[in-house]
């Protein structure tokens, strides 16, 4: 099977393609040090892959030769819908890439099943008023998880997803669900994602959750990239480190790359520079 394309140009070329079908990788990382923006370049520049190659080009250049973007792109989203999330993704990267783009991508948004158990007014997440009959009638439907796992279930073989956001599922954890009914919907999508042989990117922010809850994420999950800030002087710098990914961390020790500085510039993330060990 072909390697899928992250859609970071030179990530993908230091990993000979991108990432091994059939993977679930989490994008931790603190607030604003990349890994919402890896989220957004990857959508973005394999859903440029499949509606624009001349822009695709551009910005992104040659596939690797064992390397094939996937036929569809997702985003899931428990909070947001398309509108919101085409606005953050111009924050991140040009507007033509995200013009050309935006219409390769298939959004799925669960606010209503993420909310509807909450007291947040209907409105709010779905433009339409809460009547009393409803407010009696949230109990029988379908919750969060049930909606994403079906939703996965029915589009993410031999595609990318991306799930925007494992944080906004920890933080509903209440009386209708608890944080194992998380972490074992995630072991559960790993062992399902090996059949499905594509790639599932995870967001979540490691400032929310406990060192206990982070550790248990990593272990449900095939890889780990997590995203931090450094500083040095006056400046601050994004990193990016690879924490445990079969198939790919060894290439990396094999080169002795330890860390990644990227960018974020129009063309989204990028690797801007690569530390080895000397």
């Amino acid at each position: 099977m072909a390697s899928i394309p992250f859609g970071v140009a030179r990530l993908d070329s230091i990993l000979g393609g991108g990432a091994p079908p059939g993977n679930v990788v989490l994008l931790s990382g603190e607030s604003g040090a990349g890994a919402r923006e890896f989220l957004y370049t990857s959508a973005a520049m394999n859903a440029l892959g499949l509606g624009d190659q001349e822009l695709f080009d551009l910005y992104y250049g040659d596939l690797e030769p064992d390397a094939a973007v996937p036929p569809e792109v997702h985003y899931v989203s428990f909070t947001s819908d398309k509108a919101a999330i085409r606005r953050e993704m111009e924050y991140t990267m040009d507007e033509e890439i995200v013009d050309a783009a935006i219409d390769w991508i298939s959004f799925a948004d669960l606010s209503d099943a993420y909310f509807q158990l909450s007291p947040i007014p209907r409105d709010w997440y779905m433009g339409e008023t809460t009547t009393l009959q409803e407010l009696g009638n949230r109990s029988g439907r379908e919750d969060v998880l049930t909606a994403l796992g079906d939703y996965l279930s029915a589009n993410a073989a031999g595609n990318l997803v991306v799930i925007d956001s494992i944080t906004d599922l920890v933080s509903s954890v209440s009386d209708e669900i608890e944080w194992s009914d998380i972490a074992m919907l995630l072991k559960g999508l790993k062992k399902a994602a090996f059949h499905w042989e594509g790639l599932i990117l995870l967001l979540v922010n490691e400032d929310a959750l406990s060192a206990e809850k982070m550790g248990a994420l990593m272990d449900a999950v095939g890889g780990t990239f997590r995203f931090t800030w450094e500083t040095g002087g006056s400046q601050r710098a994004r990193t990016m480190v690879v924490r445990e990914f079969r198939g790919v961390l060894s290439r990396l020790e094999e080169e002795n790359i330890v860390r990644f500085e990227t960018d974020i510039h129009e063309g989204g993330l990028d690797i801007s520079d690569v530390r080895k060990i000397r």
